[in-house]
């Protein structure tokens, strides 16, 4: 291999190796793509390096420094409660009280009213004596205009422009 080349062949397989942990993050979900980025990482890296030797030395340390934090981190996330106040630590359950959609909403469908804010296409409409939040079936609709409610889905009320 000609030695102006691996300059360049480090970069590529450092790119490399970002993009496979992107992809992995926001694509792929947690798996193969990962493993493949670190070691390409780690490839770049020590084809940069003058001495593979100190350079694995220096992975390695890292490596096993960031496992260490990373566990003293949760121990003390968990200590000190920091990792309720990051998370959803209630449920919401039907015998309390929550409910995922309102059955009576399936009443509307059909009926008329008006909006009350501009619908963007979400926002809110009094249908009969109801305020509802809606979402518009086209797209904008002007505050005041008159709307009819063509569908219900669960909580979502779908409506459009009515003349």
């Amino acid at each position: 291999m000609l030695p102006e080349l691996v300059p360049w062949l480090a970069a590529l397989a450092f790119l490399l190796g970002i993009l496979a942990l992107v992809l992995e993050i926001f694509i792929l979900g947690f798996g193969v793509a990962g493993l493949v980025g670190i070691i390409l990482i780690g490839w770049g890296i020590v084809l940069l390096s003058v001495d593979v030797a100190l350079t694995f030395k220096s992975l390695v340390i890292a490596l096993t420094a960031s496992i260490i934090i990373f566990i003293i981190g949760i121990k003390v996330m968990s200590r000190f409660n920091l990792w309720q106040r990051l998370t959803l630590v209630s449920r919401q359950r039907n015998d309390e009280g929550y409910r995922a959609s309102r059955a009576e909403l399936a009443d509307y469908a059909g009926r008329e009213g008006i909006t009350l804010t501009p619908l963007r296409p979400s926002g809110a409409a009094q249908v009969g004596e109801e305020r509802l939040d809606v979402v518009s079936e086209g797209g904008f609709i002007p505050s005041g205009a008159k709307i009819k409610v063509v569908r219900v889905e669960g909580i979502r009320i779908v409506v459009r422009a009515w003349e």
